[in-house]
């Protein structure tokens, strides 16, 4: 019977680790981050787009000129109105475009899931973007580490073991190299 490489399978796993994490933080820092073009990333946080985009999904939106029945856009509420980067938003689909009593376009949205429509229309410059992509449960690591304790857990931990890990193998290395010089000296002596 063949043995198990326990250190094979332990470096697999800190790789993994250390791969999912790298992943996480680099979608919760481009969230945060504006990408060239206007693209963001934003957190679904209900279900009323299911079943086409579920809670905890995250989806990329980047500003169009216009939209049209049919697109899901992500739009922020009146109140945030002067506020750039939003904390909440929705994601919902355009159900109607008209035009109000000045001549503005606004939209009629509606959640997939939704029997009726939603009661207020949205302005065009509430409107964020069109959702151009949507990746189902990343959404939900990606709001945890944007917590306090989420920043710990995913990012302070980590950080801490990868530092302990890698000054172990200075350590190690120093000690190696140590010897090696010891050695060679010893064998100049004799």
């Amino acid at each position: 019977m063949k043995k198990i490489n326990w250190k094979f399978w332990r470096r697999l796993v800190y790789w993994l680790v250390i791969a999912v994490l790298a992943v996480i933080a680099g979608i919760t820092a481009i969230s945060v981050l504006e990408i060239p073009n206007g693209i963001r990333l934003y957190t679904v946080q209900s279900g009323s787009m299911a079943p086409s985009i579920r809670a905890g999904s995250i989806v990329m939106i980047r500003p169009f000129d216009k939209y049209q029945k049919g697109d899901v856009i992500t739009f922020k509420a009146e109140r945030d109105r002067l506020i750039k980067s939003p904390k909440y938003t929705t994601t919902h689909r355009v159900d109607e475009v008209k035009k109000d009593k000045d001549d503005e376009v606004e939209y009629i949205t509606k959640g997939d899931a939704n029997k009726t429509p939603d009661s207020e229309s949205v302005k065009k410059d509430l409107v964020l973007g069109k959702a151009i992509l949507a990746v189902p449960l990343l959404g939900f690591p990606v709001s945890f580490a944007k917590t306090q304790v989420g920043l710990i857990v995913l990012i302070v931990i980590p950080a801490t073991l990868i530092i302990y890990s890698e000054a172990l193998n200075i350590k190690k290395e120093v000690v190696r190299i140590a010897q090696s010089k010891k050695k060679k000296n010893e064998e100049k002596t004799n």
